[in-house]
C-alpha cells in the first residue's frame, strides 16, 4: 500500500505573507502581513525570505508553547539554489534540519514527513516552507525591474511563508493528519515555464486516482479537495482529467493559487503559485476551518513543477509531482 498512516496531529501554525497577499481575500486571515515594500526589514529578497521564514517558525513555537530546543526536527525547503532561504531563515534556532525540494509540493512533502516522524519518534517536529516573488523571478524568469510581459497561463509567485508545529500528542485545537501518500514524478512533456499548470495537473491526477483506488473512496467522500497550486489553467485541467476518469472534481475541488488573491483585481493572470502559496493559505484558511468544523475530512494535494533554470535553458521538460495529506477533525 503507498497509503501511509499517521498518528499525528498540528498543533499549531503561523502565516507570513508579502504585502499584496495581505490585501488579498484571505488578508485578515494571515498572522503577519508585511505591510510596506516586501523586504521584512532585510537587503537582499534571498535575506527577506530567510527572514520570512525565520517569524513563521518562532510564531509557530510561541502558539505551540515550545522552545527550539523542544523540536526534535524541522523540515524545510524553498524554491532558491539549494533551499538557501531555509538553511540562512532556520540554522540560528539550532534545530536538527531535513532539507527538502519539491517545488511548490513542498508544503505537503514536509507536513507528511514530519507527520511520519513525530508518530515514530513520539517527538515535537516542524514543516516549514517560503517562496518570495522577487527572489524567485530573479532565479526562474526575469528580475522585477525588467518589467518583462507575462502570458495568460502564467502564474504569480508568492510572497509568503508558513510554518507547521506537529506532535504526536493531540491538544484542543489540534488538526488530524491522518495519512497521506507520496507523488510519482509524471513528465506530461509540457516545456512551457510560462503555463506551470499544465505540467502539474497530470501529477495531481496520477496521485488522487491512486489515492481514491486503494482507499476505496471518491470525491464524495470529502469535504474539499484542495490543490496547491494548479492556478487557474491547471485547475481546470485536472477536473478534466479526472473527469474522464469518472470522478466528479467540482463540486469540492479548491485551489490554493485561486484562493489566494483576486486575479482580475490584481492582475496576476493564472492566479499565484510557489512554495509559500499553499502554506499559507493552508495555514491561515484550510486548517481554521477545519477547527471551526465546517471541514472534517479534507484532502490536500501539492503539486510542484520539477525544474531550475538550467534545466529550462538546456531545452529539457518539466515534470512534476503531486504529494497528498488528508486532514480531519
Amino acid at each position: 500500500m503507498s497509503i501511509i498512516k499517521t498518528g499525528a496531529y498540528i498543533v499549531s501554525s503561523y502565516s507570513v505573507v508579502g504585502t499584496l497577499e495581505g490585501k488579498g481575500p484571505l488578508g485578515g486571515k494571515f498572522d503577519y502581513a508585511d505591510g510596506t515594500d516586501d523586504t521584512f526589514g532585510k537587503k537582499s529578497w534571498e535575506a527577506s525570505e530567510s527572514e520570512m521564514q525565520r517569524v513563521a517558525a518562532v510564531g509557530a513555537m510561541h502558539k505551540a508553547g515550545v522552545a527550539p530546543s523542544d523540536v526534535g526536527a524541522v523540515f524545510s525547503g524553498d524554491l532558491i539554489n539549494q533551499c538557501i532561504a531555509s538553511t540562512h531563515g532556520l540554522m540560528g534556532l539550532g534545530i536538527p534540519d531535513v532539507g527538502l525540494f519539491g517545488a511548490c509540493s513542498t508544503c505537503a512533502e514536509s507536513i507528511l514527513l514530519a507527520s511520519i516522524y513525530s508518530s515514530f519518534v513520539k517527538d515535537i517536529s516542524m514543516a516549514v516552507t517560503s517562496s518570495h516573488n522577487c527572489s524567485a523571478e530573479r532565479q526562474f524568469r526575469f528580475p522585477v525591474e525588467y518589467a518583462a510581459l507575462r502570458t495568460p497561463t502564467s502564474q504569480w509567485t508568492v510572497t509568503g511563508a508558513a510554518a507547521f508545529m506537529v506532535s504526536s500528542e493531540k491538544t484542543e485545537c489540534a488538526v488530524r493528519v491522518a495519512d497521506g501518500m507520496f507523488g510519482r514524478i509524471i513528465d506530461s512533456k509540457t516545456d512551457d515555464l510560462n503555463n506551470m499548470g499544465a505540467a502539474m495537473a497530470p501529477a495531481a491526477a496520477d496521485t488522487l486516482l491512486r489515492y481514491f483506488d486503494e482507499s476505496g473512496t471518491s470525491p464524495a467522500d470529502y469535504d474539499r479537495i484542495v490543490t496547491g497550486d494548479l492556478g487557474r489553467e491547471g485547475s481546470s485541467l485536472l477536473c478534466e482529467f479526472m473527469t474522464a476518469a469518472g470522478y466528479d472534481l467540482y463540486q469540492r475541488h479548491g485551489d490554493c493559487g485561486l484562493d489566494i488573491y483576486d486575479i482580475e483585481a490584481s492582475d496576476v493572470h493564472s492566479g499565484g503559485s510557489g512554495c509559500g502559496c499553499s502554506a499559507a493559505v493552508i495555514s491561515a484558511k484550510y486548517l481554521d476551518m477545519i477547527r471551526k468544523g465546517t471541514v472534517r475530512n479534507m484532502l490536500f494535494v501539492g503539486t510542484g513543477a520539477l525544474m531550475n533554470a538550467m534545466s529550462v535553458g538546456q531545452g529539457n521538460t518539466i515534470p512534476a509531482i503531486a504529494h497528498l495529506v488528508r486532514f480531519t477533525s
